[in-house]
C-alpha cells in the first residue's frame, strides 16, 4: 500500500507542467488574438464587400449630358450640365497646382497607404471637441474611391468601403497615378469636372496656363464648390484661396514671396461666365430646348442670339440706376432688346440672379401704364384720325369711371400729336371707348401681346398685365416697317461634331405685315414727339431717330419705359416684387434712364439706321396740312361738337370693323383685320360691356380708387 502513496518516484505522469515565461505568455495569446482577429476580419470585410461596386468602371464617365450655350458670335454664355475636357497630363501642370490640391486635402499623401491613422485621430478629436463634424480624415485616395465607386451617404458601412476601395486603389496604381486620376474626375462647380474643364470654365485657359492664385482658388472649391464659387461668392472664394496659399507655404510648395505676389495678382473670373444676369436668358432657354428636341441624351451645343457685348452693357445700365435710386424704392428691374427679326439681343430678370431666379423679364406681369396707349393711339389711327385731329381734354365719364390725368388738371383742345406726347389719359380713354376697347385689345394682340386683355374702361390707360418680353416684342413692329415679329432667343441647335438638331427656321417672306400705310408714318410721328417734346424727353440721344413710351401706374407701383430706333426695340420696367409703391419714380425717370444708358452703349455696336417709314403709301396719299386741321375736321372728341355726318377725309372710309357688344376679341391675327367701309363710332359716355371671360381677377376698378396712369 505504501507503495501505492509514493510521490517520489521517477516516472513523471504526475510530475507538474512548468510555467510559461510572460514572453510566452504573450506569444501565446497574441497568436490567439491574431487567429480571432483574422477571423473577424474576414467575416468584417466578406460583408462589407459583398456589394462593392465593380471597379472596372474605373474610367467609365457617367454623367448628365451638357448644354453648351453660345452668344451670336460664338462667345461662350454658359454650360448647363456637366462639361469634362480631355484628361490633364499630369506631368505637363506646373509643380505648384498638383501641390496645392495636396497641401490643402491630404498633406501626407506620398506616406500613407490610402488612409491617414494620424488625420483620422486628429479630426476626431477636433470633432469630438466641436461637437459636431467640423474636419474631414479622409484622403486623396478616399476622396477618389468615393468619387469613382460610391454613393455620398455617410454611414459606417460606405466608409469601411471607402477604406478597402482606397487600399485597392493604392495597390493597384502609382501615386501619381491617383493624383492624376483625382484631378481629372473631382467635381469643381459650375458643371466642370476635372482640372481642365474648371480651368477653362472659371478662366478662359488651359490648366497647364494656370497661376499660383488660381491654382490656390481651384483647391480651395473642393470643399464646397457651390459655397466658394468665385462667380457668386467672391469674397469667400478670396478668403478660402488664402487659406490654401497659407497652407502651401507651410508645406514649402511655394515661398512667402509667391504667396505675396499671389495675394496682390487679382484673379480674373471668365467675363463670360460672370455674366450672371444672361442666366436669366439661358434659364428662359432651357425650357424651350425641351420642347424642341426632347430630354437630351447627348452633348449639344445651343447657338442663341444673345449679344454678349450688348448684354453687359445692359447690365452696368441696370446696375447703376438700380444703385442711384434705391433710395427711391427702385430695387427690381428687368430688361428685354430685340431687334427688328425678333432676335433677343439682351435680357436682364432681376437685380442679381444669385438672390433671385425669377425671371421678370419673361414671367413677371405687371400693369403697363400709359406704356399701353400706343396701342389705343394706332387702333385711333387706322379708325381715321390723324396725327393733327383736334381733340379737347377736359373732363370724361366712361359709365361711373372718370379718368384724371397726372397733372391734376385739363389741358383743353390740342392735336393728337401732342395728347400722346404729354400722355393725356382723358383723350386716350375717350378715343378708347370711341373707336372701341375690342378693337384695341385685337390691335394690341395683333402686334405681340399675349396676355389677357380686359376690356374695362381702365384698359386704355394700361390696366392691362404684361411682360416685358411681350412688349418688346410689340414696341419691334413700330421699329422694323409694321412687320409683326415673335421673340426667340435659339437659332440652331447641334452637336460638338457638327450635326444640326434644330434649325430656325427662316420664313421665305420674313415677318409678316402687320401695320399698313400711313398709319405706321403716324404712329411713328407721334412716338418720336414723345422723345422730343413729351414726357419721354430723358431718353433722348443726341442724332438718333428714337421713339417711344412712358409707362407708370398707379401710386408708383410700375414703371415702364419702351423705345425703339431702326430695326431694334428695347422694353425696361422697374418696380418692387412685392407690388408696394415706389416714391415718385416716373417712366421717365429710372426707366428711361436705364433704357437711355443701354441704348447709348449698343448704337454705335447696331449701327442702327433711321425709323423706316414702312411699306409704301396708298396712291395719291398726301400727308395732312396742319392749317386745315386747326379748323377741327372730325370736331371735339367727346361729343360736345358732334362730328359732320358723312366722312369728310379719305381716311374715315374703309378702316374699322366694328365688332358686337358681345363680340369676344379674337384670336391672335397675323394680319390686319379686313377693311370694311364704316366710319368711326361714337360712344362718349357708354361703356362698353365686356366680352364673356372665365372668371379671373380683373384690373382695378374705380371703387378702388381711380389709377393714374401716365
Amino acid at each position: 500500500m505504501g507503495g501505492f502513496f509514493n510521490r517520489g518516484g521517477d516516472g513523471d505522469g504526475g510530475s507538474p507542467k512548468p510555467k510559461r515565461t510572460p514572453l510566452q505568455r504573450l506569444m501565446y495569446w497574441g497568436m490567439v488574438l491574431g487567429v480571432w482577429g483574422l477571423i473577424f476580419l474576414v467575416v468584417f470585410f466578406a460583408v462589407f464587400a459583398r456589394d462593392l461596386p465593380d471597379t472596372s468602371t474605373l474610367y467609365n464617365v457617367d454623367r448628365q449630358p451638357s448644354i453648351t450655350y453660345l452668344d451670336r458670335n460664338g462667345a461662350l454664355i454658359a454650360v448647363r450640365g456637366t462639361q469634362q475636357a480631355p484628361p490633364a497630363d499630369l506631368s505637363s501642370l506646373p509643380d505648384y497646382v498638383p501641390a496645392a490640391f495636396i497641401a490643402i486635402e491630404d498633406r501626407r499623401f506620398y506616406h500613407h497607404p490610402g488612409f491617414d491613422p494620424i488625420g483620422m485621430s486628429r479630426a476626431m478629436v477636433s470633432n469630438m471637441r466641436a461637437g459636431r463634424v467640423v474636419q474631414g480624415g479622409s484622403t486623396l485616395t478616399q476622396q477618389l474611391a468615393k468619387n469613382l465607386f460610391l454613393s455620398p451617404d455617410q454611414n459606417m458601412k460606405r466608409k469601411v468601403q471607402e477604406l478597402m476601395l482606397a487600399v485597392w486603389l493604392e495597390m493597384k496604381f502609382s501615386k501619381d497615378e491617383i493624383l492624376a486620376l483625382y484631378l481629372n474626375r473631382v467635381y469643381f462647380g459650375a458643371g466642370a469636372y476635372g482640372i481642365e474643364a474648371a480651368s477653362q470654365r472659371y478662366f478662359d485657359k488651359s490648366a497647364k496656363e494656370l497661376t499660383v492664385g488660381e491654382a490656390a482658388l481651384l483647391a480651395g472649391l473642393l470643399k464646397a464648390p457651390s459655397r466658394y464659387s468665385p462667380v457668386s461668392e467672391s469674397e469667400r472664394a478670396a478668403t478660402r484661396a488664402t487659406v490654401v496659399l497659407n497652407e502651401m507655404v507651410d508645406a514649402g510648395v511655394i515661398t512667402p514671396e509667391q504667396r505675396a505676389q499671389a495675394v496682390t495678382e487679382p484673379v480674373r473670373v471668365s467675363r463670360t461666365l460672370a455674366s450672371q444676369h444672361a442666366q436669366y436668358f439661358i434659364d428662359w432657354l432651357d425650357k424651350q430646348i425641351r420642347e424642341l428636341v426632347g430630354e437630351p441624351t447627348e452633348d449639344m451645343i445651343v447657338e442663341t442670339t444673345l449679344d454678349l457685348t450688348l448684354q453687359t452693357s445692359a447690365e452696368r445700365s441696370v446696375r447703376r440706376i438700380l444703385d442711384r435710386d434705391r433710395s427711391k424704392g427702385v430695387q427690381q428691374a428687368a430688361l428685354v432688346a430685340v431687334d427688328g427679326d425678333g432676335r433677343v439681343r439682351a435680357m436682364i430678370g432681376g437685380a442679381s440672379y444669385a438672390d433671385s431666379q425669377f425671371n421678370r423679364a419673361t414671367d413677371a406681369k405687371r400693369q403697363a401704364g400709359s406704356a399701353f396707349k400706343p396701342f389705343v393711339y394706332l387702333t385711333a389711327l387706322e379708325s381715321g384720325f390723324t396725327p393733327e385731329t383736334r381733340v379737347n381734354d377736359a373732363p370724361i365719364k366712361i359709365g361711373n369711371w372718370s379718368p384724371k390725368n397726372y397733372s391734376g388738371g385739363f389741358a383743353g383742345e390740342m392735336t393728337l400729336s401732342q395728347a400722346v406726347a404729354q400722355s393725356i389719359n382723358t383723350v386716350a380713354a375717350g378715343m378708347a371707348d370711341q373707336v372701341g376697347r375690342d378693337n384695341v385689345a385685337r390691335t394690341a394682340r395683333r402686334l405681340g401681346i399675349t396676355s389677357r386683355i380686359g376690356l374695362e374702361p381702365a384698359m386704355a390707360l394700361g390696366a392691362v398685365e404684361v411682360s416685358p418680353i411681350e412688349m418688346a416684342q410689340a414696341y419691334a413692329a413700330f421699329a422694323n416697317g409694321g412687320k409683326r415679329v415673335k421673340a426667340y432667343g435659339i437659332s440652331r441647335i447641334r452637336t460638338p461634331q457638327g450635326r444640326v438638331v434644330y434649325q430656325k427656321a427662316a420664313r421665305a417672306d420674313g415677318p409678316l405685315q402687320a401695320i399698313s400705310n400711313p398709319y405706321l408714318f403716324y404712329q411713328n410721328q407721334m412716338l418720336r414727339g414723345v422723345i422730343t417734346s413729351g414726357t419721354g424727353r430723358s431718353a433722348a440721344i443726341p442724332g438718333r431717330d428714337i421713339a417711344g413710351k412712358t409707362g407708370t401706374t398707379s401710386d408708383y407701383k410700375d414703371a415702364w419705359f419702351v423705345g425703339y430706333t431702326g430695326g431694334f426695340a428695347t422694353a425696361v420696367w422697374v418696380g418692387k416684387d412685392d407690388n408696394t409703391p415706389m416714391r415718385g419714380v416716373t417712366g421717365g425717370s429710372s426707366p428711361a434712364a436705364i433704357w437711355r444708358g443701354f441704348m447709348e452703349a449698343a448704337l454705335p455696336r447696331l449701327n442702327a439706321p433711321a425709323i423706316p417709314n414702312g411699306p409704301p403709301m396708298p396712291e395719291g396719299w398726301q400727308p395732312p396740312n396742319p392749317v386745315e386741321s386747326l379748323i377741327g375736321q372730325i370736331g371735339d372728341l367727346f361729343g360736345d361738337n358732334p362730328p359732320a355726318e358723312g366722312p369728310t377725309d379719305p381716311l374715315d372710309e374703309g378702316l374699322i370693323d366694328p365688332p358686337p357688344a358681345q363680340r369676344p376679341i379674337a384670336p391672335d391675327r397675323d394680319r390686319p383685320p379686313a377693311p370694311q367701309p364704316q366710319q368711326p363710332v361714337v360712344r362718349p359716355t357708354q361703356p362698353q360691356p365686356p366680352r364673356p371671360e372665365p372668371a379671373q381677377p380683373g384690373p382695378p376698378t374705380e371703387k378702388k380708387g381711380d389709377p393714374l396712369f401716365f
